[in-house]
């Protein structure tokens, strides 16, 4: 079975809205995107750690990530090697046709979809039955976590809150309890920390 890899930069405070630039979303008013842009030089162990996680894998989007992307990697692959080959899995309830000059794009109509993604025997990597990854997304992320379709959760958590902005869990989120796998501060305190899910929340009530 693949594992679904949620990445995202996320405050203090859960916010993951509009980390990469002003224009990326400014539904609700926030006033904040690009956020995250000027904690990224964290250092060379954090660089290494970040080329690391953006591994060759095949990627779930929803349709503004995958429109954000698509407008982006074609031309700046040298910055993520490899991005440019993978299969892209896109889940839209309105698009259904690729009109970007990005390749290997494949749309999914609801979560059934996903599902059989999951499904596929492990393998490889960016290619079937490699790991799936999901950047960015909100609105997707939401219904991975209502369906439980998420193994592991990479975070990039900055020293900042906004007080504004879509939350990282959000109405889609379920009681899950999740394993802490690896973690790094760096200088500039962004805090790595991977997370695998560990089956079911307990609590002294039981």
């Amino acid at each position: 079975m693949r594992k679904i890899i949620v990445l995202e930069f996320i405050t203090l405070d859960g916010v993951m809205q509009a980390g990469g630039n002003a224009e990326e979303d400014r539904s609700g008013g926030f006033k904040y995107g690009g956020w995250a842009m000027p904690y990224l030089d964290a250092g060379e162990a954090a660089d290494e750690l970040m080329a690391k996680q953006l591994k060759s894998a095949d990627l779930l989007l929803g349709r503004k990530t995958f429109e954000m992307f698509a407008s982006f990697w074609p031309t700046h692959e040298a910055m993520w090697p490899g991005v440019n080959d993978v299969t892209k899995y896109v889940m839209s309830n309105t698009m259904t046709t690729n009109n970007t000059n990005w390749e290997n794009i494949v749309f999914l109509n609801g979560v059934d979809d996903i599902k059989k993604l999951k499904n596929l025997p492990a393998g490889g990597q960016g290619s079937e039955g490699s790991d799936i990854q999901v950047h960015g997304s909100g609105n997707l992320v939401q219904t991975l976590f209502k369906h439980d379709l998420v193994d592991e959760l990479w975070l990039k958590i900055l020293p900042i809150t906004l007080g504004q902005g879509k939350k990282f869990f959000d109405d889609g989120t379920i009681a899950a309890a999740f394993t802490l796998t690896d973690s790094f501060v760096a200088p500039n305190g962004v805090i790595f920390a991977n997370y695998r899910r560990a089956g079911e929340v307990k609590s002294s009530m039981e």
